[in-house]
């Protein structure tokens, strides 16, 4: 069986103003979006780009996690973004200085 999707990422983007949450350090949305738009403009087939609820890493994020492998990375910046799809998604490198 074919997989529909070659790698599906998920970022955390739960909240919680009371806790650690990974949504509370970066504006993880934005990442988000533009880790959507990179795939888009690279044109990399059978990438999903979601967000996810909490991933029970409240206090290592902000952080997303790359399926099927199961490579959980944490990022900072569009820069990190930049790097994990670069290396990971395009020449299939996991980023080990961003892997937790």
């Amino acid at each position: 069986m074919s997989e529909y999707y070659r790698y599906h990422i998920f970022f955390c983007g739960h909240k919680r103003p009371d806790k650690a949450s990974c949504a509370q350090e970066q504006d993880v949305d934005a990442l988000r979006h533009y880790a959507k738009q990179r795939v888009k403009t690279l044109k990399l087939a059978k990438v999903r780009v979601n967000q996810a609820g909490c991933l029970n890493r409240c206090t290592q994020g902000p952080l997303l996690v790359i399926y099927p492998q199961g490579i959980w990375y944490r990022y900072q910046s569009q820069q990190d973004i930049d790097e994990i799809i670069e290396q990971h998604l395009v020449h299939g490198q996991i980023v080990s200085r961003l892997q937790l």
